[in-house]
């Protein structure tokens, strides 16, 4: 997993903030393209530019989580404040400098620099830019939260990507509901508003923790070194990847606890992305070798000389395997 999943309870954070194929022709644009585009770059603006407050249930697979969700939009930038209602007490509090995940169950809080959040939509504006590898349909009407919404979905062009069903808020913009699906239409993620309300504004009290984390452990990512040269003993590469992907980020950063460094690259087509871990195999592996999924996420790993290399993502399986196994050493 990542390297910060490697530490008790962070994967949960991933999970949280974080709450930020084989080709196929495809058939004349439908009837609506343009439309569902128009929609989809309103509510990525909303989505910055409003303040609200509301509760969702996040559902992967047979588990099922409840949250609270206060966003601020103020002239400094956007504050979001999240809560979970059921299971494990966690808070994550996200500004534009940091994310902070707080576990009080483990007295422990993950500070991470601040990156997309996944529920209200990292989504890139324009819309359009993605067009080429994806395609996007206006389907019907339906009501969330006691809303109406308009029903958006954004098909995948090929087999390397999932696609998204999107519910939009008529009156605010505002994303109400989203699903991951696979080719073949099915959820594997939904997170979807029970109750939501448009703020005038959002008093500073709101977007405190509820802990002050005064006596807790402190763990800062902050000492990742971007773009490093070289990774670990040499220079590495990813010789494949789905078209239209390219690589945002690479850090090498030291793991929280044994302090052992390993090289996260970042790979992107602008809404679908996929994270590659190198390190040094540890005694036993931090992961075994092989695929795994957990609701829309995928990871698959493999040993590589004395090396682990993992890619995880929110992309199918075919599509982490294959970046993977293409992991090289040299140019």
């Amino acid at each position: 997993m990542t390297c910060s999943e490697h530490e008790p309870g962070a994967f949960r954070c991933f999970l949280l903030a974080s709450l930020i194929l084989l080709a196929r022709p495809v058939a004349a644009e439908p009837d609506g393209s343009r439309e569902a585009q128009d929609l989809i770059n309103r509510m990525s603006r909303a989505v910055r530019e409003t303040s609200y407050e509301g509760v969702f249930v996040y559902a992967r697979g047979h588990e099922m989580d409840s949250m609270r969700l206060i966003h601020r939009r103020a002239q400094d930038g956007e504050y979001e404040r999240l809560v979970s209602l059921t299971g494990m007490m966690r808070e994550v509090i996200r500004d534009e400098r940091s994310v902070t995940c707080i576990f009080p169950d483990n007295r422990a809080v993950l500070v991470e620099k601040s990156r997309p959040r996944k529920f209200v939509a990292a989504l890139p504006e324009p819309i359009e830019r993605i067009a080429a590898f994806y395609f996007f349909t206006r389907d019907r009407e339906e009501r969330v939260a006691g809303r109406d919404a308009w029903v958006v979905t954004i098909h995948p062009r090929d087999d390397y990507r999932y696609g998204y069903q999107l519910w939009i808020d008529k009156e605010s913009h505002l994303l109400l509901k989203s699903e991951l699906r696979n080719k073949r239409g099915d959820a594997l993620e939904q997170i979807m508003f029970t109750d939501i309300r448009i703020l005038d504004s959002v008093p500073e009290e709101m977007l405190k923790p509820a802990v002050s984390g005064q006596d807790y452990t402190w763990y800062h990512h902050a000492s990742a070194e971007p773009r490093a040269e070289g990774a670990l003993n040499g220079e590495w590469r990813v010789a494949w990847m789905p078209d239209g992907f390219s690589m945002g980020e690479h850090e090498r950063r030291a793991l929280l606890t044994s302090g052992d460094p390993v090289d996260h690259m970042v790979f992107s087509d602008g809404l679908a992305s996929v994270s590659v871990f190198i390190e040094k195999l540890g005694e036993p592996p931090q992961m075994s070798a092989g695929p795994s999924r957990m609701g829309g996420i995928s990871a698959f790993a493999r040993n590589l000389g004395s090396y682990q290399v993992t890619a995880v993502g929110e992309v199918p399986p075919l599509t982490v395997q294959r970046m993977a196994n293409s992991v090289a050493m040299g140019q």
